[in-house]
């Protein structure tokens, strides 16, 4: 079995309303998954004909709004990284947080199972230079995990290569940055995501333009950075093998609520696609928290139990 891990930044479950994207912009492929509605409050805790809604706590059981350093390292290690500090974290992890990172990232703990995993974003030229005194200054969770997993991460040559997807999905950011890299549909990027996948146990592709959007509050780019992750989302499903899986989640809400500027309280999407997907819903019902993600994948994947370390 292989699982894709899509990663979107800053997207919870929102109310059926205006100032919800989700709700009033075209997303055409979720919709389909979802019997026609839209990734909303109203349609999670349901399943569907190929697919699966849950609703995930990102609170992490503390007051205030939950963020990025502390949600994300919930997400990818399983341990409540607030709880952990004691208050909600935004931007990149601390030396604390970069700790638990390195003893209980993912891809630390799928190497120990004998698993393989492997982080599929492309880095840009600079990043490479960065690597080479340690990776000592600030980073996200993600390439944290990825760093401490003794992972390889990928180039721009693996991109031009068809091995690797940027974090915008199509190269938009890139040419705009200067750099001679084609523009690719996102229906092109969801097949090449679906071409790394099937050689590794979990794939990890992190998206967050959603987070940048919803800080913007600018409608016609909110609207537009989903109608491509729905593209992309598409391609990367429609190919999936039988018995693969693939689980879109995120770390706080944001974009589904264009009417603040910061996060919202909001619980986030666990949308599970795939035929199997059965026992990977039961596993993340079981908690209902982003801590449950890590867990309930290394579980799925290795059949051992895990959920009981998601603190």
């Amino acid at each position: 079995m292989s699982i894709i891990l899509f990663f979107v930044d800053g997207v919870g479950l929102g109310e059926r309303n205006e100032n919800n994207p989700f709700f009033t912009g075209a997303t055409p492929f979720i919709s389909s998954l979802l019997a026609g509605g839209k990734m909303t409050k109203e349609a999670a805790g349901k399943d569907y004909k190929e697919a699966s809604l849950l609703a995930l706590d990102a609170g992490l059981g503390l007051a205030g709004l939950p963020q990025s350093a502390t949600g994300q390292t919930a997400l990818f290690t399983g341990i409540n990284g607030a709880k952990f500090l004691g208050y909600h974290l935004n931007g990149l992890p601390n030396r604390i947080l970069r700790n638990v990172l390195a003893e209980h990232g993912v891809f630390l703990q799928l190497q120990k199972k004998r698993l393989r995993g492997t982080f599929a974003n492309a880095y840009r030229p600079d990043f490479f230079e960065e690597l080479k005194g340690g990776l000592e200054g600030y980073y996200s969770c993600s390439t944290l995990i990825t760093y401490y997993g003794g992972l390889p991460f990928r180039s721009l040559d693996d991109l031009r290569r068809g091995e690797a997807v940027y974090m915008d999905i199509n190269n938009t950011v890139l040419r705009r940055l200067g750099f001679d890299l084609p523009l690719i549909t996102p229906q092109e990027a969801g097949r090449i995501l679906l071409k790394i996948s099937s050689r590794y146990d979990l794939t990890l592709f992190e998206h967050f333009l959603t987070d940048i959007a919803g800080h913007n509050r600018d409608k016609s780019f909110a609207a537009e950075t989903i109608a491509t992750l729905d593209a992309f989302l598409g391609a990367a499903v429609q190919g999936l093998p039988q018995g693969d899986l693939l689980l879109l989640t995120s770390d706080h809400g944001n974009l589904e609520d264009l009417s603040k500027k910061g996060h919202t309280t909001n619980p986030v999407p666990a949308l599970v696609v795939g035929n199997e997907r059965g026992r990977l819903v039961d596993l993340l019902s079981q908690k209902g928290s982003i801590t449950a993600v890590t867990p309930a994948l290394l579980e799925q994947l290795s059949g051992d139990s895990q959920l009981s370390t998601a603190n």
